[in-house]
């Protein structure tokens, strides 16, 4: 396939298409247009838009394997090579308005020296840095090199977050520290959160790793030092989710801690009160059985009097309790 004509994109309804110019930007792309192996052709699809997904089913540019890849509703991150070009499968943060960063978005591409077909549904804004530099000229010059530069945009990305992760722990460590419980569920968000990323994140490194170390044609050896660059970034990024769960644990154990320590003084305050009016219950039961010959029923100050004694009992046995260093 020396050579693609640009009306086989026609009715593909992309939300993206371009032709890369070699030099860090693009040329219009029309149905006119030729794409050879020094102008290759980028078409970012919505694989839930009907036109693109009857697109994709029905053209003759990629084989059936690539096909279900790109409309599958994949989870884990995977490479596959087929024939001249490979599929790849990415997760990107989710930064779309109404929805949380670690619903992450899944990202697929089919990529060789001649084209390169991504797919998504849910918006991934770290795409609209890599188009705003091949419109400004300073973009990627071939296929390869656009796979560094979405890999690094989508690996940026990720490690922003993962840098807010860490924030909010730290706020919650100082909390700790000032004997403040996070709210109810705020951990255990930010612990799934952490593991969530880890789990994606952990593949997603392999595949840069193995795109670094395959010796794909349209690939440079610059272009594969850069991706190998981008995976240990990445790897530093899981390293920090690694020590981030470790440390949620140890919250969480802290956190368990404070509030079994706030229980055992209630408990322990709540017994002491009980010790402290313990004679004074005595006194009152066996002066309220109602039987003849109570002392002081004539009395006309003998409730009063008798009131006052139980005060100084009280009082002579907080004092003997803080002595003992009960209280």
């Amino acid at each position: 396939m020396e050579t693609i004509y640009g009306s086989v994109f026609k009715g593909s309804n992309a939300i993206d298409a371009c032709q890369l110019n070699g030099k860090g930007g693009i040329t219009a792309f029309g149905d006119d247009s030729l794409v050879t192996a020094e102008q290759p052709v980028w078409q970012h699809l919505d694989y839930k838009n009907s036109d693109s997904h009857q697109w994709l089913m029905n053209t003759t540019l990629l084989s059936p394997p690539v096909k279900e890849g790109l409309v599958s509703e994949s989870i884990r991150p995977k490479v596959l090579r087929t024939g001249e070009g490979t599929l790849i499968t990415l997760r990107a943060v989710n930064r779309n308005d109404n929805a949380r960063p670690d619903h992450l978005v899944s990202f697929r591409i089919y990529i060789n020296d001649k084209m390169i077909i991504s797919s998504r549904h849910r918006k991934i804004h770290c795409i609209d840095q890599v188009l705003d530099d091949l419109r400004n000229g300073v973009g990627a010059k071939n296929t390869g090199h656009w796979l560094v530069e979405i890999t690094g945009a989508i690996t940026d990305e990720v490690n922003d977050f993962i840098e807010e992760l860490h924030d909010n722990l730290i706020e919650f460590e100082d909390g700790i520290l000032e004997q403040k419980v996070p709210g109810r569920g705020e951990l255990v968000l930010l612990r799934k959160q952490l593991i969530v990323l880890r789990r994606y994140m952990a593949p997603q490194r392999d595949i840069f790793i193995r795109l670094a170390s395959e010796q794909l044609p349209w690939m440079s050896n610059e272009e594969r030092r850069l991706m190998q660059e981008i995976a240990d970034r990445l790897g530093r990024g899981i390293d920090d989710l690694d020590g981030c769960i470790a440390r949620t644990a140890v919250l969480a154990d802290e956190i368990s801690s404070m509030m079994a320590d706030a229980m055992n003084r209630r408990t322990y305050m709540m017994s002491l009160l009980a010790m402290v009016f313990l004679p004074t219950t005595f006194l009152t039961g066996l002066f309220g059985v109602n039987l003849g010959g109570i002392p002081g029923n004539a009395y006309p100050f003998g409730f009063g009097l008798f009131t006052l004694l139980m005060s100084l009992l009280i009082g002579i046995f907080a004092w003997w309790l803080r002595r003992s260093k009960w209280l």
